[in-house]
């Protein structure tokens, strides 16, 4: 299907203010930081303060739409608090912390091997079979959503894995459907995240397990048991699949941002205005047989994810032996030649730039949060209002608010997990259910958050912007998270 062209650049523009105003007003806001970082006294909490860059990204976002400028206006807001004698090397220096970071290079090498993975089996023509054998046996838009969240359901080891795998596989059909890539993306996303952290075989419970052993909250050796104790609490990964699936059964309709992208959808666009292709080159796309095809595309998959699993869940090196394997099975099936393979590879690396670009920038507010003391300023200010009975839902409140504004689901829990794993132990509290509420939290930052990794990579996956994604999702989001918080507190006084 042909795309619109491009003019959103110069109607945003009209619609905003010329550049001149733009620059004054930001000119404005970085001087109000400044002078904030004056009024700050060496050695004591920022308090308040230390939530200001995480709300000055959320309305740049919701303004200019625009993901990676928000959240460079929030480091450069951020650093200004902190020091704004000492901006350029600040900002020098924190980039170098974060590059250098073991985390996010694993996060880049994965996303690019990832992208250069799909990308063979885009050109081998192995997505385009999967999806035509698809479309003899799905013959209705809702049976499409209900394929989509089920293969998400299917694939559980990785929420990397699942933004890019099952988008790429599920886009011409959607499309067929009239399904808008916003929908695509929520219906990807919200069996990413909020799936891996119910299987006890995924690499959020590997990484969490570790964490739970490391600050004391379960014995050595004994972090993977109270994990599994503590699925049944995880409460927003089992509600964002109620809603999800209520969703992709037309049971719960659209409304907001989704149903705009949904009527354009219905109008004949389910890629949104001035969304280019994803990269992926297909004009040299040989035809083989159905069900080759389908091998093609199975069997990577199915080396991805064994290879993962032998190497304890470590998506990194599944990606590397099944790129390996792909390469393999290709050129000896003569899809494509070496030269074409490395060619997709690079390009697959290329594509995914902007989602690492993003993720890394997100980074980079986390560790300034980090640094004027937001996590524990929540937690403190929750403390007076805090009981045995309310400690699982506060808890899930204020850290699903802590990653939501940092996009960091990991990272936090760094920070957080040695404040609340002894306020718990204190309170005499559930340990499973105190960790089910944490995961919980962890589960909805990483699901609703617009600069988060797996609303990235699923925008990016399904085509369209991180902003038009998250938008267009957070009213389900949101769904999940109040039914999450009641359940908690009724477990908090059962089990109190």
């Amino acid at each position: 299907m042909a795309i619109k062209p491009n003019n959103t650049p110069n109607t945003t523009l009209n619609r905003q203010g010329s550049p001149q105003k733009w620059l004054i007003f930001f000119s404005v806001i970085m001087a109000f930081f400044a002078y904030l970082s004056t009024q700050h006294v060496d050695g004591e909490p920022y308090g308040f303060l230390s939530f200001l860059p995480a709300m000055l990204i959320l309305c740049v976002a919701v303004i200019t739409k625009k993901a990676l400028e928000s959240i460079f206006a929030g480091i450069i807001a951020g650093l200004l608090l902190l020091d704004p004698s000492n901006l350029v090397s600040g900002l020098g220096d924190l980039s170098i912390s974060v590059v250098m970071d073991e985390t996010i290079a694993w996060i880049v090498l994965v996303c690019g091997m990832m992208g250069g993975l799909i990308n063979m089996l885009e050109r081998g023509g192995s997505v385009l079979s999967f999806g035509e054998l698809l479309a003899k046996r799905i013959k209705t838009k809702r049976g499409t959503m209900l394929t989509t969240c089920t293969l998400g359901v299917m694939v559980f080891i990785d929420d990397y894995l699942n933004s890019l795998a099952v988008s790429a596989s599920m886009k011409s059909l959607t499309d067929r459907y009239k399904i808008s890539r916003e929908k695509l993306a929520f219906l990807v996303d919200s069996t990413a995240a909020p799936v891996c952290i119910l299987v006890p075989v995924s690499t959020w419970a590997v990484y969490f397990a570790a964490l739970l052993e490391e600050n004391g909250a379960a014995a050595e050796g004994k972090g993977m048991s109270l994990y599994i104790d503590a699925i049944p609490y995880m409460v927003y990964g089992w509600a964002a699949l109620l809603v999800v699936f209520l969703v992709a059964f037309g049971i719960l309709g659209d409304f907001g941002e989704m149903k705009k992208a949904e009527q354009r959808a219905q109008a004949g666009q389910p890629i949104p205005d001035g969304i280019q292709q994803d990269g992926f080159d297909t004009s040299a796309l040989k035809k083989t047989p159905p069900l080759i095809g389908l091998l093609n595309f199975l069997l990577p998959m199915a080396v991805l994810i064994a290879a993962s699993v032998y190497y304890d869940i470590d998506l990194l090196l599944g990606a590397l032996v099944a790129s390996m394997f792909t390469m393999v099975l290709y050129f000896w099936q003569r899809l494509l030649s070496f030269a074409q393979l490395v060619d997709a590879m690079l390009d697959g690396f290329k594509v995914m730039l902007h989602p690492i670009a993003v993720v890394c920038a997100g980074f980079m507010v986390k560790e300034i949060n980090d640094q004027l003391g937001l996590t524990p300023y929540i937690i403190d200010s929750l403390t007076p209002f805090l009981s045995k009975e309310m400690l699982p839902a506060l808890v899930f409140a204020s850290m699903a608010m802590v990653v939501f504004a940092t996009g960091s689901s990991w990272g936090v829990f760094v920070v957080s997990l040695p404040i609340v794993i002894p306020m718990a132990i204190s309170m005499d509290m559930s340990m499973p259910l105190t960790v089910g509420a944490l995961l919980s939290a962890s589960a909805f930052g990483s699901h609703a958050c617009f600069f988060s990794d797996s609303t990235v990579l699923s925008s990016q996956g399904s085509g369209c912007t991180p902003m038009q994604h998250a938008l267009s999702q957070i009213p389900y989001a949101l769904i999940g998270a109040v039914i999450a918080f009641i359940c908690l507190v009724t477990l908090g006084f059962m089990l109190a």
